[in-house]
């Protein structure tokens, strides 16, 4: 696979709760942070209080390989418990991808929810690109090793989503 084919990665889980009770806990952007291996933290950003189509947010991240950098992240759907998506630029140049635009985003997220078996299915996906990313930045030190770059990429968000994942489930379960 190439960053070219735009990779995707998703993971889910079957919460024992009804989909309105799950939603108010994803479209908390601060709640990821306390469950995920990369973001430190969010916050809104030019007077937004909560999620609304094109609202902007900024995340602030550290990975061991990549250093600490930040992210603004627009939503760009939005359908009340159901889904949940934030197109993730780079305000910064960090990655050479020209500028910060939505509609070309390094990534994009997604939180959708579905009623099933009593409870709600929530997944949570990401597809990668099209814009330049710390991905392009190791595929551009080694491109040919572009395929192995992603698959591991591909493997470390999974976990972390899962993390988080499991962390939504015991919040709104009652176990966290």
């Amino acid at each position: 696979m190439r960053y070219t084919d735009g990779p995707t990665v998703h993971e889910e889980v079957h919460i024992q709760a009804a989909p309105p009770e799950v939603w108010k806990m994803v479209t908390d952007i601060g709640l990821p942070a306390r469950f995920s291996p990369e973001l430190r933290r969010a916050e809104w950003l030019d007077g937004a209080t909560g999620p609304a189509m094109g609202a902007a947010f900024a995340g602030h991240n550290h990975n061991p390989v990549l250093g600490e950098w930040r992210t603004v992240s627009h939503v760009v759907a939005l359908e009340p418990e159901r889904v949940f998506a934030w197109a993730v630029t780079d305000p910064d140049g960090r990655y050479g991808g020209g500028p910060a635009d939505p509609a070309h985003p390094m990534a994009t997220w997604t939180f959708a929810l579905e009623p099933a078996s009593g409870g709600t299915l929530l997944r949570l996906s990401a597809l990668l690109g099209p814009a330049r990313s710390g991905i392009s930045l190791a595929v551009d030190r080694m491109p040919e090793k572009e395929e192995a770059i992603i698959e591991h990429r591909l493997g470390d968000l999974a976990a972390g989503m899962r993390t988080t994942l499991q962390g939504v489930k015991d919040l709104v379960e009652g176990r966290a």
